[in-house]
């Protein structure tokens, strides 16, 4: 039996045409969510002297005081949206 390319059209159609009906009952929104801020965790001083001083004796150059900065930043953004 030889394959015949056109037959295989009509279901590719109609796949497209489920697949298009399907996406638009998608519940999730491409746009951005506003007015929903994560929370922040509040450090006492304390900690948050104890946590300074372990960053400080790491070596320079390692990959997680990079990341902490990040860190930092995204607290800062956070509080930001909290007002």
């Amino acid at each position: 039996m030889k394959f015949n390319a056109k037959c295989s059209k009509p279901r590719l159609a109609a796949l497209a045409i489920v697949t298009s009906l399907l996406a638009g009952c998608a519940k999730v929104s491409s746009e951005s969510v506003v007015g929903v801020c994560p929370p922040v965790v509040e450090y006492d001083i304390g900690f948050r002297a104890r946590a300074a001083a372990e960053v400080q004796a790491l070596p320079d150059g390692l990959a997680i005081v990079e990341m902490l900065s990040d860190y930092v930043v995204m607290r800062e953004q956070s509080r930001t949206c909290h007002g």
